[in-house]
């Protein structure tokens, strides 16, 4: 096996210490930092961009291109599921799915 040279040894060093650095940015300033109005509502729909960021590409693409959407079961299971938790969120099937988890477990069913 060879042994690490001086430039991975560096790369990783350099790695450590700007992630520590930019993570632990927040604690080494002395007075209260605060997001602007418009990036803290930005935030807010950042766990959804990056569910829908790897769902869609799965739903849509296989092997790597468009195929025909109709056709495919992945489309209509998603439409359903996305129907099935928008309907029972207002009410309209909440006899059918009276916990959230109920939700996850049916989305998850008919994704897949």
């Amino acid at each position: 096996m060879r042994e690490t040279d001086g430039w991975t040894l560096l790369v990783i060093v350099g790695m450590t210490v700007i992630t520590v650095v930019t993570r632990c940015f927040f604690f080494i300033s002395e007075r209260e930092w605060r997001l602007p109005g418009w990036a803290q509502r930005g935030l807010q729909y950042a766990p959804i961009a990056a569910l829908a960021a790897v769902i869609a590409p799965d739903l849509v693409l296989t092997d790597g291109v468009i195929g025909n959407l109709l056709t495919d079961a992945r489309t209509w299971g998603g439409l359903a599921a996305a129907a099935f938790y928008f309907g029972a969120g207002t009410g309209a099937l909440r006899w059918w799915a009276p916990s959230p988890s109920a939700w996850r477990s049916t989305c998850r069913c008919a994704y897949y």
